[in-house]
């Protein structure tokens, strides 16, 4: 990643003093370093900030000078559901159904989450060198520090006639839920619609239509070819965007500086008074969540989570202990924190003997 103090629009290029910062977390440590209990530490800290580009739209992480680690997570069962639904409606839409039996490249998130398997299973190949008749990406573009480069070399992939499918969760749906959690480092990109639907365009493509899937609360799978006309559910996806102001900085940055400041000082507030605490997903989005809070091994005793990569190792910053599910329910606690509220259903259902002790301090 680069360490440029102020980094032009990784899309278009527009000089970073011509836009904003509309999410400022300070400094965190790294998303992806959960240290060994005896690392001697200090835990670096980062610079952690979103940036909104006035021209194209794109909300964009402003410098990440941290080192990409090898992913530890485990890929949830909420994410295998999503790609199964989105495979089942792209196959029955017309200008993908009547392509199956072509070829299908994938570019595809470090974090796992590949539609490949699903598409092969329908009557997809696997591309080999040729451009491909359908290309999908599933999260991988967030993870790209230019990202112009990186969607050009997605639509030189595709056949002239293919259809490319980019998946990710919604800026609209960050901003309308205060989602401020989902800034991390090494996600590069945070794409409205409205953004990437011009960004096509720069590229010789047209988004043609959306599909909206409750995964994070709002992700869409965005399909787009080079001779197509804006179906009415992209159009109503568009329309709700603009009504909620996307891409005006002051609003997106009142709702997420807002969110962030206010959630935090409600989570300081229930580790001093409501404690001792467990929770349950050491995901890299929790990391800057409990950096901004304060949290400590006193107040958060351990978080539990289902990677055995993780087990073992601490929370960077905290150095809250990371234990296994196993070790949460032996632990019998009076109250646990899911830190990763799209999980709720998986793991009420996965540990019936924690029934009402969960709860969300995250919206």
């Amino acid at each position: 990643m680069t360490a440029d103090p102020n980094p032009d629009c990784r899309a278009c290029g527009t000089p970073y003093a011509d836009g904003h910062v509309v999410l400022d977390l300070g400094e965190v440590p790294a998303a992806d370093h959960f240290p060994a209990p005896d690392d001697p530490g200090p835990d670096p800290l980062h610079p952690l900030a979103m940036w909104l580009c006035p021209v194209c739209g794109l909300a964009q992480l402003v410098r990440d000078d941290t080192s990409a680690e090898e992913p530890l997570a485990v890929e949830p069962q909420a994410l295998r559901d999503q790609a199964e639904d989105a495979v089942a409606r792209l196959h029955a839409w017309g200008p993908v159904a009547e392509r199956v039996g072509g070829s299908v490249r994938e570019f595809g998130s470090p974090h796992g989450g590949s539609w490949l398997g699903l598409l092969e299973d329908r009557g997809w190949r696997a591309a080999q060198d040729e451009p491909a008749d359908l290309v999908v990406d599933t999260f991988g573009l967030m993870h790209e520090e230019d990202q112009a480069a990186a969607l050009r070399r997605r639509v030189d992939s595709l056949a002239d006639d293919g259809v490319l499918v980019l998946v990710f969760h919604s800026l609209a749906t960050i901003v309308t839920h205060g989602q401020w959690s989902s800034l991390r480092h090494g996600h590069v990109g945070y794409y409205s619609t409205t953004a990437l639907a011009g960004l096509l365009e720069e590229v010789g493509l047209t988004a043609v239509t959306g599909w909206t899937f409750d995964l994070y609360a709002g992700t869409i799978a965005l399909a787009a070819t080079r001779a197509g006309v804006p179906e009415p559910p992209l159009l109503d996806i568009l329309g709700a965007e603009a009504d909620l102001g996307v891409t005006d900085h002051g609003a997106v940055r009142r709702t997420l500086q807002g969110a962030a400041d206010e959630e935090s000082e409600e989570l300081r507030s229930a580790l001093a008074h409501g404690g001792p605490w467990h929770a349950y997903g050491a995901a890299s989005r929790a990391v800057a969540v409990l950096q901004r809070a304060g949290a400590t091994p006193d107040e958060l005793v351990a978080v539990a989570d289902a990677s055995p990569g993780k087990q073992g190792r601490t929370l960077p910053g905290s150095r809250i202990p990371i234990i296994s599910p196993e070790d949460l329910v032996a632990a019998e606690p009076a109250r646990v924190w899911l830190l990763l509220p799209d999980l709720r259903d998986e793991v009420e259902a996965t540990f019936p003997g924690l029934r009402g002790r969960w709860s969300s301090p995250l919206t």
